[in-house]
């Protein structure tokens, strides 16, 4: 799939060059000196010449170019040159720029040659790729590979390689065993000035934070809507915190590499071994009976052109025992504002010009709580006067911990192992703000 890979730097010079196939040269580097170096605005990080496509992005100091004359799949090639950067990153003690490449050529040849074969991406999972290319390299001083290469039982590496778990190796062990699951969403949120709600959506992710012992194997089950209607009377997840519904139906899955995806196809079930430390299990989206955790109702009055008042009333609807943290509502004011007089129910009111609007910060919001700010605006007159003020949006930003706008529930968490050792579990809900805005 790919043909080439470069490592420039912003002069244009080729630092690292690897040919996969026989079909493009290392004078192909010219053509995005050319097409990309020399071009004062370029933001398509695909670029078109003489048959060949050129897929770039930079990291510091320096560019990685993959080049192909096929009709290779653009996600997939930036995936991997992401990945490779990780794999570097995790070599050199997060540092990755020209010096670095320069000082460790006879390493990242070694990597490119293990990350990919004939073009086509193989293993990019860091602590596998420890375990068999035992060359260290220059690095930072704040990095130590110690413990990390594993030089005894050599005939687990074409296991973990060319095995079905490649993503975590054989041997770990801990005193404790520990889970951790997250659900972390973003809600977003148009409301027009009329108190329509003219878009919602939340995007979760499901962050598994794993200390375990051997290679086990999880279960991990949710309320979700397919679920609920096949089995009606074990329904005994309520949705998370707040949640209208006990059933949640949820777009775009995509899943971790580790996930089984025939059993969830089969029982909705998500079934993995995973990986060691910290990891994205899935990512969703949710677009229907989406619970908003916050209500504005804004009252903006114009009085000619030298006064405005603003009201502003602020609304948890999410339950009582719940709290909201370092809740932000930023109240646009037109740029001619001269002062700005408020009065808060709670939290602090600030005028800030360099931002055109009202700060209003909440530390700790109660949940079924009701709060409103009242501000009288002066305006200077300008020689604009003639230009109506375009009035932004209301936007808030916040999180609510233990609460999910979709009501997605964690029904359970199974781990086996063959020792038969025991879990700690622990499952988090947070959600926090996208784009939460209302108009005014």
């Amino acid at each position: 799939m790919i043909s080439a890979l470069y490592m420039i730097n912003l002069k244009g010079e080729v630092v690292i060059y690897r040919s996969y196939r026989d079909d493009v040269s290392r004078s192909a580097a010219d053509a995005f000196r050319m097409q990309v170096l020399a071009s004062k605005d370029f933001r398509c990080p695909i670029r078109m010449y003489e048959n060949s496509s050129f897929f770039h992005i930079r990291d510091g100091n320096m560019y990685i170019v993959a080049v192909t004359m096929r009709n290779a799949n653009a996600s997939l090639v930036f995936h991997f040159l992401l990945q490779l950067v990780s794999v570097f990153k995790a070599y050199f003690g997060g540092a990755f720029d020209e010096d670095t490449v320069r000082n460790n050529f006879v390493l990242i040849y070694e990597l490119l040659d293990e990350c990919c074969d004939y073009g086509y991406p193989q293993n990019c999972a860091a602590d596998v790729l420890k375990q068999y290319i035992l060359q260290e390299g220059n690095k930072s001083e704040s990095f130590s590979i110690a413990g990390a290469l594993s030089t005894s039982g050599g005939s687990s590496v074409p296991e973990q390689v060319t095995g079905g778990v490649s993503w975590r190796r054989e041997g770990i062990r801990y005193k404790r065993n520990e889970v951790f699951l997250d659900v972390v969403e973003h809600v977003n949120l148009l409301m027009s000035a009329k108190g329509t709600v003219l878009s919602s959506d939340v995007e979760g992710e499901v962050i598994m934070k794993s200390f375990l012992s051997g290679m086990p194997e999880c279960k991990f089950g949710m309320n979700d809507k397919l679920v609920m209607e096949r089995e009606p009377k074990k329904d005994s997840a309520r949705a998370a915190r707040g949640g209208a519904s006990s059933a949640v139906e949820l777009d775009d899955l995509t899943f971790h590499q580790c996930v089984k995806l025939g059993k969830f196809d089969s029982d909705r079930t998500v079934s993995f071994i995973p990986p060691d430390g910290e990891f994205t299990l899935m990512k969703y989206r949710c677009t229907e009976n989406v619970n908003l955790p916050f209500r504005v109702l804004a009252v903006i009055k114009e009085h000619g052109r030298t006064r405005l008042e603003a009201n502003v009333k602020v609304k948890a609807n999410f339950n009582v025992k719940l709290f909201a943290l370092n809740v932000v509502i930023r109240i646009p004011l037109p740029s001619n504002t001269a002062v700005a007089r408020m009065t808060v129910a709670a939290g602090k009111g600030k005028y800030e010009p360099e931002n055109q609007a009202m700060i209003w910060r909440i530390r700790r919001f109660p949940g079924d709580a009701e709060y409103q700010l009242s501000a009288e605006v002066d305006l200077t007159a300008t020689m604009n006067d003639s230009k109506k003020w375009s009035r932004p949006p209301i936007s808030m930003e916040f999180q609510v911990p233990m609460y999910t706008s979709s009501g997605l529930a964690v029904r359970f968490l199974k781990i086996f192992e063959k020792s038969g050792y025991q879990t700690v579990k622990w499952v988090r809900y947070i959600t926090k703000h996208g784009q939460y805005q209302y108009r005014i």
